[in-house]
């Protein structure tokens, strides 16, 4: 959060009668607040003997300002727009009803203040090269025989936004090819497809991204990848646009007549402002650049859309079936994944049919005189068993024996 995380001081008046005038919000941990919550604190006063005051107030307010001159030194911008966000004021202390003056006695005071964040969206706080967002709370003690003193914190504020939105979740995909050289000079074709899971990502999540290139030029090339910030200005009808790399990364060289494949090449998204889309005069978006330098000619490039959320992925819903047919169908080099359900073994009655098996029936009849299992031949049993299905595989023989495993074991069949 913006300022001190103590109380923030302001000097003292001509008649050094305050000490100190201070504001500090409940929670000094709470980085930021969003629309609909609560904001609450306390303006801290100390006084080294009485001091007289009209009114001690407080101001929240909130707003976009985009502007920029016509030229160095211009006394007036060329052009500069502003919206507001909010505003609120409070009164902390006044007066009694018909008195003009109130008089605060000697010592340390605390005046409790609470307000509400508006509950329509609000945009989130930036500060640019052409503009800025910013929210703040200031308290303003008004005396009547010195100027008004007064102390201010900024707030920080932000709008969330949900990658687990099914915009958000779709994958991002292009393909681009360009000819080297020119005119009946050209040394052959450079292609690109590169893709990204998914459009919504948060801080500090690595991209995989997933890319082939090809390179049937004559030429060296080398593939890199960058995360651009594109801040844009509106203003009296003109536009300004900045434009930073925030992250990179490079892959390795590729020689003529070779290919080259991401399969999930990752790139750290680092702290930076959440996308700004609901603002009128300030916008953020931010892009994925996939692109690769050929010497002697322009780079080929694709900048794939990318937003900047504050709710994190949750991991449910983004790899269903639609998703991953489409990204085998656009990427051949993925073919080779396993099937997400492997086929069953056949059936070893479908295998053995009733005429095999009744073909090695044992040809040993059972002796009249014998009733039960316990008479039947040994051999008979060893032939009723050979079209059987094997037992489980095992580690641990479930039948250990007593023989050495040195000593050699026969049987006869």
């Amino acid at each position: 959060m913006g300022g001190e995380a103590g109380s923030a001081a302001a000097a003292a008046g001509s008649e050094g009668r305050v000490k100190s005038l201070g504001l500090v919000f409940e929670d000094e941990r709470k980085g930021c607040y969003s629309s609909g919550e609560t904001v609450a604190g306390h303006v801290l006063l100390e006084a080294a003997e009485p001091v007289a005051l009209r009114a001690l107030r407080l101001e929240a307010q909130g707003r976009a300002t985009a502007s920029w001159g016509s030229s160095a030194g211009a006394a007036a911008p060329a052009a500069a727009s502003e919206v507001e966000y909010l505003n609120v004021c409070l009164s902390l202390r006044e007066p009694p009803a018909g008195e003009g003056i109130l008089l605060l006695q000697p010592g340390k005071h605390e005046f409790p203040f609470s307000f509400q964040l508006p509950s329509e969206p609000l945009v989130t706080s930036f500060t640019g090269k052409y503009g800025s967002i910013q929210y703040c709370v200031r308290a303003i003690l008004e005396r009547p025989q010195a100027p008004d003193q007064s102390v201010k914190r900024e707030l920080q504020v932000v709008s969330h936004i949900d990658v687990n939105t099914p915009a958000l979740l779709t994958p991002v995909l292009k393909t681009q090819e360009k000819m080297v050289g020119c005119w009946f000079f050209t040394s052959g074709p450079v292609s690109l497809s590169a893709k990204i899971e998914r459009k919504g990502y948060c801080n500090g999540e690595a991209i995989p991204i997933y890319a082939e290139i090809e390179n049937c030029s004559s030429r060296l090339i080398v593939p890199k990848a960058a995360i651009f910030q594109t801040q844009t200005y509106l203003a009296s009808g003109k536009t300004k646009t900045v434009r930073l790399m925030v992250a990179n990364v490079r892959g390795n060289h590729i020689a003529s007549g070779s290919t080259d494949t991401w399969n999930g090449k990752t790139l750290k998204i680092p702290p930076v402002t959440p996308s700004i889309l609901d603002c009128c005069i300030i916008r953020v978006h931010y892009s994925l650049a996939v692109y690769i330098h050929i010497p002697g000619a322009k780079k080929l490039m694709l900048e794939l859309p990318l937003v900047i959320g504050t709710v994190p992925y949750n991991g449910f819903g983004s790899r269903n079936s639609s998703v991953a047919s489409q990204f085998i169908m656009d990427m051949s080099w993925l073919t080779l994944t396993l099937p997400e359900q492997p086929e069953a073994p056949p059936n070893y009655a479908d295998v053995v049919s009733e005429e095999e098996f009744s073909q090695h029936v044992p040809p040993y009849p059972q002796p009249p005189n014998c009733e039960g299992e316990s008479c039947c031949p040994m051999f008979a049993c060893i032939q009723e068993f050979r079209f059987q299905p094997p037992p489980l595989y095992s580690e641990v023989d479930p039948h250990p024996s007593d023989v050495e495993e040195t000593q050699p074991v026969s049987f006869i069949l």
